[in-house]
């Protein structure tokens, strides 16, 4: 865990000034190394407690240019890139903007759907890993998954 710790502080550490920027750019140069360390993340909490999961959390809470920066690929097909992509809305719990969070959630349940993935049980799933914990004033993250997935 102090790795990937560390390479994530790394990657901070490199999309700050990217994302403080007046105009900040998404063309980011460390987006092959982000995405591996970021598949690492889904994949650990995916396997993990509920207590490991929650310090997961507050890992990308404490690092939020990863937070920002770290993204898997918009073009996807699959249950498993699916899934990939909704544990890593579990991970981010409502980042910044409950409402992005969202909106985001309908677009990968909307494609999820348009290609014949089978949406229900993958929700349930990841509703089941997710905080319930309200930051925001529009419910948790359990609640969003829950309330938002068509």
């Amino acid at each position: 865990m102090q790795e990937l710790e560390t390479e994530i502080a790394r990657l901070d550490d490199r999309f700050r000034p990217i994302a403080q920027a007046s105009t900040p750019s998404r063309d980011l140069p460390a987006g092959a190394s982000a995405e591996r360390v970021l598949r690492s993340l889904i994949s650990l909490y995916a396997e993990s407690t509920e207590p490991d999961r929650a310090a997961l959390r507050r890992l990308l809470d404490r690092y939020r240019y990863f937070r920002w920066g770290a993204h898997l690929p918009y073009e996807w097909t699959g249950a498993a890139e699916f899934r990939a992509r909704l544990i890593h809305l579990s991970l981010v719990d409502q980042g910044d903007d409950t409402r992005d969070e969202i909106l985001t959630l309908r677009d990968y349940c909307t494609r999820a759907y348009a290609e014949g993935i089978e949406v229900t049980p993958i929700v349930a799933e990841v509703v089941a890993m997710s905080s319930d914990v309200d930051k925001y004033g529009m419910g948790s993250m359990k609640a969003v998954l829950s309330a938002y997935a068509p």
